[in-house]
C-alpha cells in the first residue's frame, strides 16, 4: 500500500531512541524528510547516518521547553520545505516504582517530559497545519493509560492526559484537516544498542526488567510475547498518512491484547 508519505515533512519527538528510532526511520523509508527532535544529539545523529541521505535531520531539542520546541519547529519549516505535515510525539520517561516509593523529582520528570511535552509539540505546530489545512499528530501513549497500571501511577496519568487531550484537540481542528490519533504500546523493552543516554533503558529502568522480569511479564499478553519497536511502526504509519484522512480522535492497542478496550 502506497502510504503516500513520500515528501512529506515529520518532526519525531524522542526520535533517537528504541521506539522513536524505529518511528523515524520508518518514515523516512517511506519517503518522508524527518528531522528528529530530541535532546540527545549523539544518539540522533547516530539514527540519521541510519536514514536513507538526505532524509533524516537532527535537531536539538527539549520538549519541556516551549522556545526550544518552537525553535525546532521554525527549523522544519525553514529548512525542511516550508510545512510540517506529520507530528509524531514520542518522546516519554518513567521509571516503575510504587506510588509510594516514588521520589518526587521522578513524578515531576514524567509530568514535564510525558504531559508539558504534548502540549508543547502540539501547540507549535498546529499554526502551520491550520494555515496549510492539513496535518497529522500521532502520539505514543500506553496501556498503562488506558487501564491505570501497576507501579506506574504517574505515568499512567500522563499517558491517560495524552489520550483525553488528543480527543479534545481533535474535535478542535478537525474542520482544518488535521487529525490527531493515539497509539497506545504495552512494555516494549530498549536494547542497548538503539538506546541513547537519555533513554529511559539506558536508566534504572533496564535493570528492573531484567530478562526474567521480562519473561514473567510476557505471560500477561495473550500472544505470549513482549512486543518490539517494529509492531508498532505500521500503526504510526497508517496514522500518519492520509490513508488515514477520516480517523480522528482514536485511540489503538498496539500491545499483542493487553488490553482489548
Amino acid at each position: 500500500m502506497d502510504l503516500g508519505l513520500n515528501g512529506r515533512v515529520a518532526i519525531v519527538t524522542g526520535g533517537a531512541s528504541n521506539l522513536g528510532r524505529a518511528i523515524t526511520l520508518g518514515l523516512a523509508t517511506e519517503g518522508a524528510r524527518v528531522v528528529i527532535a530530541d535532546v540527545d544529539d549523539e544518539q540522533a545523529r547516530k539514527v540519521a547516518a541510519e536514514a536513507p541521505h538526505g532524509t533524516v535531520v537532527a535537531r536539538h531539542t527539549d520538549v519541556t521547553n516551549w522556545d526550544s520546541v518552537a525553535a525546532t519547529v521554525a527549523f522544519a519549516r525553514g529548512e525542511m520545505g516550508g510545512s510540517v505535515d506529520v507530528l509524531v510525539n514520542c518522546a516519554g520517561w518513567t521509571i516503575d516504582r510504587l506510588f509510594m516509593e516514588k521520589p518526587r523529582s521522578e513524578w515531576e520528570r514524567e509530568i514535564a517530559i510525558d504531559t508539558w511535552g504534548f502540549i508543547n509539540s502540539v501547540r507549535a505546530v498546529l499554526d502551520p497545519m491550520i494555515e496549510r489545512g492539513h496535518g497529522r499528530i500521532v502520539s505514543i501513549g500506553s496501556d498503562a493509560g488506558r487501564i491505570g497500571e501497576w507501579r506506574e501511577a504517574v505515568y499512567s496519568g500522563t499517558k491517560a492526559s495524552v489520550i483525553a487531550m488528543s480527543k479534545a484537540i481533535a474535535r478542535e481542528v478537525g474542520k482544518y484537516g488535521i487529525t490527531l490519533n493515539v497509539v497506545c504500546p504495552g512494555l516494549i523493552p530498549g536494547s542497548p544498542e538503539t538506546s541513547g543516554r537519555e533513554s529511559v533503558w539506558a536508566s534504572e529502568q533496564s535493570q528492573i526488567f531484567t530478562p526474567e522480569a521480562r519473561e514473567k511479564a510476557a505471560h500477561a499478553y495473550p500472544l505470549r510475547r513482549l512486543g518490539t519497536p517494529d509492531d508498532v511502526v505500521p500503526a504510526v504509519l497508517l496514522l500518519a498518512s492520509d490513508r488515514a484522512s477520516y480517523i480522528t480522535g482514536q485511540t489503538i492497542s498496539v500491545s499483542g491484547g493487553y488490553t482489548m478496550i
